[in-house]
């Protein structure tokens, strides 16, 4: 690493914060991550007029750009210390050049509570980053000027987004709207519309399903989808079933397993993730296992249906009408992209019928109210 000028001092003000005009948000974990962090973002923007704030993300985290208002600039990086297959030391070393190359005032390291913010606090500080905040279990001495000190999961565990909402207060960033956030454009829904009438949709106020997930441990099982599926063709609405291209085939063969294809159409693959948005946004609802979509509807205000796996207890639907479906279970909170029992019981013992019956009943309801939760 290159020689450089001496780490800057602090903006001088209270504890500098309220007059830190470059500020860089570390969240580099995935998409949903990312947009439970979106209202604390919009606390920081809103703590100091002129203010400009720089998300540092994952490479898929970092997709969520050009949809979240109150983000300037992204820079992409895949850490050593969050599962990806990235680039490793030498990308490290050229982030430290870039972070310092922006001189920014301060950083917010946002994590979930089984994460360290240290390993990002390093790379601000060697950057020479004044301003650096973040929970820690241990002392981090210098690696943060404002430590909050880790007490999740021993003394409470609050929601990901209250969490993080909680992280910007300690600094003096507040907001009254906590709702996440996902920009919808009209390019991205032109195109979603498109391929909606190529694909056959001639109907409005369709429901979308996602079945996939990253994580193994929170995919519900495709025949139970089938089932599901067959069941909500009573509400006479077309079902769009998303995913990745790499899903296409698992798409496929859950709309095989119902017998009859009508009314189900595979759009796996088919849509960026602004049209993803948008198909979304005008849908009566979503069903879908706990992945990024959920928090997209969270944000866009669609009704979910979100087949929770009990992997951790955080991540729940925020601030929207939803269906919270799971089977209860003694191994719960496991934190495993995998059942390490192999049977993926708080999921696979949840019945088609308590779902299509939670799908049917917030299609009848009124949206406006207050939040909707049930555990099958």
């Amino acid at each position: 690493m290159s020689a450089r000028a001496a780490p800057r001092e602090a903006p001088t003000n209270r504890n500098g914060w309220p007059v830190a005009r470059n500020v860089l948000c570390v969240r580099l974990d995935n998409m949903g991550d990312v947009l439970m962090s979106t209202p604390a973002m919009r606390a920081l923007k809103r703590q100091a007029p002129g203010r400009r704030l720089t998300l540092l993300a994952s490479p898929s985290g970092a997709l969520l750009a050009p949809h979240l208002a109150d983000v300037d600039d992204v820079l992409v990086h895949e850490a050593a210390w969050v599962k990806n297959e990235g680039a490793g030391n030498e990308a490290g070393l050229a982030l430290i050049e870039t972070l310092r190359d922006r001189r920014f005032d301060a950083a917010v390291i946002f994590t979930v509570y089984s994460q360290s913010a240290l390993p990002a606090a390093l790379l601000c500080h060697l950057a020479g980053i004044p301003l650096v905040l973040g929970h820690a279990r241990e002392n981090p001495y210098r690696l943060l000027s404002t430590w909050v000190p880790e007490t999740e999961p021993q003394e409470r565990v609050r929601h990901e987004v209250q969490r993080q909402l909680d992280l910007v207060a300690s600094v003096g960033a507040r907001c009254d709207d906590t709702r996440l956030a996902f920009a919808t454009r009209a390019r991205d829904r032109v195109r979603m519309r498109a391929v909606l009438r190529e694909s056959g949709v001639r109907q409005d106020g369709w429901i979308v399903a996602h079945c996939g997930a990253t994580a193994a441990s929170r995919r519900y099982g495709p025949g139970l989808y089938t089932e599901v599926f067959r069941q909500l063709r009573s509400a006479g609405r077309p079902i769009v079933l998303t995913g990745s291209r790499a899903e296409r085939s698992l798409v496929d063969d859950i709309i095989a397993g119902c017998g009859r294809p009508e009314g189900l159409f595979n759009l796996a693959g088919r849509l960026e993730l602004g049209g993803l948005g948008c198909l979304i946004e005008d849908a009566d609802l979503l069903v879908s296992n706990n992945s990024g979509p959920v928090h997209i509807a969270a944000a866009v205000q669609t009704p979910v249906v979100d087949l929770y796996a009990l992997t951790n207890p955080q991540h729940t639907p925020w601030q929207v009408p939803h269906r919270l479906l799971y089977h209860d279970v003694p191994c719960k909170y496991c934190y495993r992209s995998a059942c390490p029992l192999g049977h993926n019981a708080c999921l696979q013992q949840v019945p088609p019928a308590a779902v299509s019956r939670a799908a049917l009943d917030l299609l009848g309801a009124n949206h406006g109210g207050a939040l909707n939760t049930a555990a099958a």
